[in-house]
């Protein structure tokens, strides 16, 4: 027979498994217990996805930072789950400060890793490294504090009352994983698009603190000793300071990291609820630069040399009907009605923001020719995808394809062999599809692997590769990469179904571009030949290849 303990005095830690003296009956208790667990997995999960979600902003290939984040976190875990052991005898004080330290590590990671890309991004060497770095070490800590929350949260509750440990786990882990889903719902759907990843984790980190010292210190206060109460409360206290703090001041933080990394000239910044847009220059004679989550999109002198490259090649022939895919910016829109014959021109574009910016924005609409109060132009939001599954067979003469890079994980599809099948069907007879494919210095792979595909889905490509002098920021799947490192040129591919290739030429009976030539062209297909990678699979859906 289990003789019951005797009662302890007041301020005495409690042995350990001893039964914890409540201020609550046993089964509020325990109820308590499980809506702490219940919000501590919301923010523990909340923590995960903010790191994902930035590096993969910052740092591009969110499959990669995924893949990082997750998989450390979990092995982190682990290792956690086995150092709580030592904790346990301590349950209650142990708990209270692994909370305080998760909310300060979690609520503060977004701030701490968006601060070293902004402050060393461009500085190269191993400065270069510094926000994988900081992201593997948040990802570390993070995974070691959630993992020593379940063994002393189930402490906790057998101190309670307790009962069979598969019915205390089975309760643990429900509370556990009901949180999870909150905590994964929100993060998309609430903190995200109403509070942005900076104030958003704040928030988190605040909600963590005020869970776990309330559980703590509300139930559990007769197992701390009177110095430990005051230790923890002044812990928590001190978090809540810090994450207060931090909160108001993260809208001066926000602009002088953006300052940071866009420049000085920053005019537009805004996040659309597809990709955050900022615009810089644009007045007083200085050139715009346009940036889609960090990217450069439009660069200063060179955007009518990209867009004369993509479009004006594309344009020689047959050119009434005419679909962008992307190009919400309008500049390609522009392009194509400086030719004559174009009777309708269909813009599919993802973002509406960006849409709306470039028909109202002054600065854009300007450099855009104010292409949409054209009544030629048709503007659809919706994904390039979607629409053209739905799209009518033969339907245009000339498809452009301005899209991001094919290494940024949420254009891949657009870069698929499927994709390019429901190109061709919408291609009329005679028709021409102009893609850009990224950069080709340093990424030739990349680049050969979009001519291979579209070779697979029945379109025969025309390589070439322009030149731009532009320094600004990456404009591919690489943030990190800074001014100094990102490749200063464009790839595209010019592609007819069938087998023969369409010819590389301008129409002389046209407007003639300004930067863009026949010798110019003669020279960029030259240049695009001498890095050809041979042999290079298809990319497709399920097997991405980017």
């Amino acid at each position: 027979m289990i003789e019951p303990h005797a009662p302890a005095p007041p301020g005495t830690p409690p042995s350990w498994g001893a039964p914890a003296r409540l201020p609550v009956r046993p089964g509020t208790g325990r109820f308590l217990v499980l809506a702490g667990v219940f919000v501590c997995a919301a923010c523990g999960l909340v923590y995960e996805l903010e790191l994902v979600a930035l590096a993969s902003y910052l740092m591009g290939d969110s499959v990669t930072q995924a893949s990082v984040v997750l998989s450390v976190m979990v092995f982190a875990m682990g290792i956690g789950s086995l150092a709580a052991k030592r904790l346990r005898p301590l349950a209650a004080a142990g708990f209270g400060a692994v909370e305080a330290t998760l909310a300060l590590v979690g609520g503060c990671s977004a701030m701490a890793l968006y601060a070293v890309f902004a402050w060393t991004g461009d500085w190269g060497g191993m400065w270069a490294y510094g926000p994988r770095c900081l992201l593997v070490a948040f990802s570390l800590t993070i995974g070691l504090l959630i993992g020593v929350e379940v063994p002393l949260l189930m402490e906790l509750i057998q101190r309670i009352r307790r009962e069979d440990a598969g019915g205390a786990v089975a309760d643990l882990f429900a509370a556990d994983y009901v949180g999870a889903l909150v905590g994964g719902l929100a993060f998309p759907f609430l903190l995200l698009p109403r509070l942005g990843q900076l104030t958003g984790t704040l928030l988190t980190g605040t909600v963590n603190v005020v869970a776990g010292g309330a559980l703590v210190l509300g139930l559990f206060r007769r197992d701390l000793t009177r110095r430990a109460r005051w230790l923890l409360l002044l812990a928590n206290l001190t978090v809540l300071t810090v994450l207060a703090s931090a909160a108001v001041l993260v809208d001066d933080f926000e602009r002088a990291a953006r300052h940071a990394v866009y420049g000085p000239d920053v005019r537009v910044a805004v996040q659309t609820g597809v990709q955050e847009v900022v615009l810089t220059g644009g007045t007083r004679g200085r050139p715009l630069d346009l940036f889609l989550d960090g990217r450069l999109r439009v660069g200063g002198q060179d955007e009518r040399r990209y867009h004369e490259a993509l479009v004006d090649p594309a344009m020689t022939g047959p050119h009434a009907r005419v679909l962008i895919l992307g190009g919400g910016d309008g500049l390609a829109a522009r392009e194509v009605l400086r030719h004559r014959g174009v009777r309708r021109v269909d813009v599919v574009e993802l973002d509406a923001g960006l849409l709306r910016l470039a028909r109202h924005d002054p600065a854009l609409s300007r450099l855009n020719g104010h292409v949409y109060d054209d009544t030629r132009v048709h503007t659809t939001a919706a994904d390039a995808f979607g629409w053209l599954r739905g799209a009518s067979p033969a339907a245009y003469d000339v498809v452009i394809a301005d899209l991001p890079d094919p290494g940024i994980t949420a254009s891949t599809k657009l870069y698929s062999l499927e994709f390019y099948g429901l190109a061709r069907r919408a291609l009329a007879p005679g028709g021409r599809l102009a893609v850009h494919a990224g950069p080709v210095s340093g990424r030739a792979r990349v680049f050969w692997t979009v001519a291979s595909t579209l070779r697979a889905a029945g379109l025969a490509a025309t390589p070439y590769r322009v030149l731009g002098q532009d320094p600004g920021l990456a404009a591919g799947p690489d943030r990190s990469a800074g001014a100094f490192h990102a490749p200063h040129d464009w790839g595209f591919l010019l592609a007819a179904p069938g087998r023969a290739a369409p010819p590389l030429r301008l129409d002389p009976a046209q407007p003639r571009p300004r930067t863009v030539t026949r010798a110019v062209l003669t020279a960029a297909a030259r240049s695009a030949d001498r890095t050809r990678v041979p042999g290079l699979p298809a990319s497709t859906l399920v097997h991405p290849r980017y």
